[in-house]
């Protein structure tokens, strides 16, 4: 079994270097543009591609105009990545696994990707690029495999270098033969079906506040100053801190998680649709905006997808497995208590950041057969039409005289009066 493997590391370049790698950077920024525009033009005037091959040829003459003969600068392989980029692109794009490509802009992901020419000295923590020459790095960790590619990336300020590894491990048996059911929630981030949930972090909220003075300041500055620069840096930096943050929160979730689980069933949530503006048109205006866009930022910094996508290759290196399945008739059933819900509505009622189980307070909508008219904003009538439509389990469940879940013999809070 191939197992592929990504290591990281941060650059500490000279002056020169670091200047040689902002024209590279820029080289290939260029050659994306040009390319892109050149092939966007040509689909829609003569509704075909131009192709990989073809710009490769475009390439070679490019280098030899006056206005184009910076592109001699960078390394020939480093141009070719580019056009291998734009050309997986687009057919992702066709093939409906991606968006169409855009522009790219000055400072926004500036990286190029050598496969080739590259070599790694981890005892003095060097490595040579092409036509860069030696480059200090922080060796943090050892690289495991034989180095396929390189690609070096600016972020906030810092040059980092990624080094994919290859190498060939037999074929992986999990020591463990649980499996595990997860709901992904708000208040929540992660519940278990064995009871156990993960509470979220909420990053970018703990920087919120200083994140908008900043960008305050950042506007009453003269563009493209001094000033401005520094404080555009220091935003930049912050932004960086933030994912950070949650990126090393999401690793310690999913490495415990895909340790002592060998099948872990997940629900194949649609973050774009959930996050969608409630905003509605001057037609039709939306309705609770302000509290959508809350809820929405909030969905926003939990950070969903890279969750999974860190979980899925998490389990299958040990030989787990990851299973993803529509989110429809989800999130039913106590983790705990193992009883139905009525209806997802009745989750609204409950306080689940003070209770360990839900349930509890949903039982406690009805108690005694009294009706309970408000809590938390939610009415008599949608509470009633949420038992109507459940099973009659769940109604018996709902209408019982409760003063504690049975499972976690959690104490109910009192009945708001009539």
């Amino acid at each position: 079994m191939e197992k592929l493997q990504a290591h990281t590391f941060q650059l500490r370049p000279k002056a020169g270097q670091e200047n040689l790698m902002r024209r590279f950077a820029g080289c290939c920024r260029f050659l994306w543009n040009k390319a892109f525009a050149l092939e966007k033009e040509t689909c829609e005037n003569e509704g075909k591609r131009l192709g990989f091959s073809l710009f490769c040829k475009f390439l070679r003459d490019w280098k030899k105009e006056n206005d184009t003969s910076f592109l001699v600068e960078a390394h020939s392989q480093i141009l070719q990545q580019v056009l291998k980029d734009l050309d997986r692109a687009y057919k992702n794009f066709f093939a409906k696994r991606a968006d169409f490509p855009r522009f790219k802009r000055k400072g926004v992901h500036d990286a190029f990707r050598s496969p080739q020419g590259f070599k790694l000295d981890e005892g003095n923590s060097r490595i040579f690029l092409p036509k860069i020459g030696r480059v200090r790095y922080r060796n943090s960790r050892r690289t495991e495999g034989m180095p396929k590619q390189v690609t070096v990336s600016f972020a906030a300020g810092k040059w980092y270098v990624s080094i994919q590894t290859e190498r060939e491990v037999p074929e992986p048996v999990h020591p463990s033969q649980v499996a595990v059911g997860m709901d992904m929630g708000v208040a929540r981030f992660v519940t278990l079906s064995d009871g156990s949930s993960i509470r979220p972090l909420h990053s970018f909220r703990k920087h919120e506040k200083k994140l908008a003075a900043l960008q305050r300041k950042l506007a009453k500055r003269t563009k493209f100053s001094a000033n401005w620069q520094k404080l555009k840096a220091r935003i930049q930096r912050l932004h960086r801190k933030i994912a950070n943050v949650r990126n090393d929160f999401l690793h310690k979730a999913t490495t415990a998680i895909s340790k002592n689980h060998a099948v872990v069933v997940i629900e194949d949530l649609t973050v774009r649709n959930m996050s969608r503006s409630a905003s509605g048109t001057l037609e039709a205006l939306g309705k609770n905006v302000r509290a959508k866009a809350g809820l929405n930022k909030s969905i926003l910094d939990q950070g969903w997808f890279e969750f999974r996508r860190q979980l899925a290759y998490k389990l299958a290196w040990p030989g787990g497995n990851l299973l993803v399945i529509p989110p429809q008739y989800t999130s039913q059933t106590c983790s705990r208590y193992h009883a139905l819900r009525a209806h997802f509505a009745i989750e609204n009622i409950c306080r689940s950041d003070t209770l360990a189980c839900r349930l509890p307070l949903e039982a406690s909508a009805f108690r005694g057969g009294r009706q309970m008219t408000h809590r938390k904003g939610i009415t008599q009538r949608r509470i009633w039409g949420a038992v109507k439509h459940a099973s009659p389990v769940s109604v018996n469940i709902f209408r019982m005289e409760c003063s504690g879940c049975p499972a976690c013999s959690v104490p109910l809070p009192p009945l708001l009066p009539a």
